[in-house]
């Protein structure tokens, strides 16, 4: 099967989160050469897969086969892939078959390789992505088999193809805010506490604010206020509690301690509660490690151009395969239509995204 075939293949599983709608059992019989292990858990399925050729060093290639719902507003049927003036339509198509099937094929037609070559995937990273990669690693860790090196297949280009990959990615931190007031009578606010004008007051200082300057590879970590509620929607009661939320998108110069000593600066002495979550840790891969200079002079011989090494963009599963000290960074086709109706990508970028993982292997 060429590689078109096999994009369109996948896209024909309608495989929304977590169920993977049989695609996996699909890859797994069409790399009936690699080693299987099933590391399933609450009815997600994960599937590892790999190859010993030598004693080198072990590469994994790591993405996920559940996409989001559909939606409206579509031209075709999500999961019968059209294909027009060069794009291929379906769901998926960007985020992320096209990664999927780039590396899927590469790693079919791999005969050599100094090491170990595997693949890790997952039905869960649109979901909650608790029993999905992060689970697998934990078995895979149990049984001494973290890879050394991963390329997760997300969409990374912005322009054009081999624009940019990800190098690593900002964390993210959840807050929440309480800040207990004295409920009253609007026409006697002296009798009263109104959180709503005390937190009014240090808004200027927080909202929006930057908690570091960032870096070469970072934007700053910033201060951003999502929600705000107080009272009980009348106009004679000035109410007794006020609740604010917040995210900060951290890079790896500001933590979660740094956060809460922000918060207790501006909130001292006002009777405030605050429960802080990180639902992802940053990280950053180095630019001068060997898989960062193997994917760039990949991307280079294929397409031409020198990528950019970003950090930008939310969270991937990549995150979970950098706690485990496995040096990662991202490689994928443009991301513009990721999770849009008519999501689409070019069957150009699909052949040369398996061009650059073949020379990757190669070279490896």
């Amino acid at each position: 099967m060429e590689i078109i075939k096999l994009f369109k293949k996948l896209l024909s599983f309608p495989s929304i989160t977590p169920d993977d709608a049989g695609s996996l059992d699909f890859i797994r019989e069409y790399l009936g050469a690699y080693e299987a292990l099933w590391l399933n858990k609450n009815g997600v399925k994960n599937l590892f897969l790999y190859k010993q050729f030598g004693d080198g060093e072990h590469l994994c290639f790591a993405g996920h086969v559940d996409v989001v719902p559909p939606g409206e507003g579509w031209r075709s049927d999500p999961f019968e892939p059209v294909e027009k003036d060069g794009f291929i339509y379906a769901r998926g198509a960007q985020d992320m078959k096209s990664g999927v099937a780039a590396f899927v094929q590469a790693a079919k037609e791999t005969q050599n390789f100094n090491g170990t070559l595997s693949l890790l995937l997952t039905s869960d990273e649109e979901g909650e992505a608790k029993w999905g990669t992060r689970y697998a690693l934990q078995e895979l860790e149990r049984m001494d088999m973290i890879p050394d090196y991963a390329i997760v297949a997300e969409p990374t280009c912005e322009e054009r193809f081999g624009d940019a990959i990800k190098i690593g990615r900002r964390g993210s931190i959840n807050g929440v805010i309480e800040k207990i007031g004295k409920q009253g009578h609007a026409a006697y606010p002296e009798k009263a506490i109104n959180p709503i004008h005390k937190v009014a007051q240090v808004l200027p200082h927080m909202a929006g604010v930057d908690l570091d300057e960032g870096d070469e590879y970072f934007a700053p970590s910033k201060f951003v206020i999502t929600d705000i509620r107080a009272g009980m929607e009348v106009t004679n009661v000035t109410p007794g509690k006020l609740k604010m939320m917040f995210n900060v998108r951290n890079n790896t110069h500001t933590t979660m301690e740094d956060i809460e000593r922000f918060v207790h600066r501006y909130f001292d002495g006002m009777n405030y509660s605050l429960r802080l979550s990180q639902s992802a840790k940053p990280f950053m891969t180095d630019p001068n490690s060997k898989i960062v200079r193997l994917i760039d002079q990949a991307i280079q011989k294929v397409t031409g151009i020198t990528p950019k090494h970003s950090t930008a963009g939310g969270t991937s599963d990549a995150r979970f395969l950098a706690e485990y000290g496995v040096k990662t960074i991202e490689f994928g086709v443009k991301n513009d239509t990721i999770h849009a109706p008519n999501e689409r990508t070019s069957k150009d970028e699909v052949v040369k995204l398996y061009e650059v993982f073949k020379e990757v292997i190669k070279d490896f």
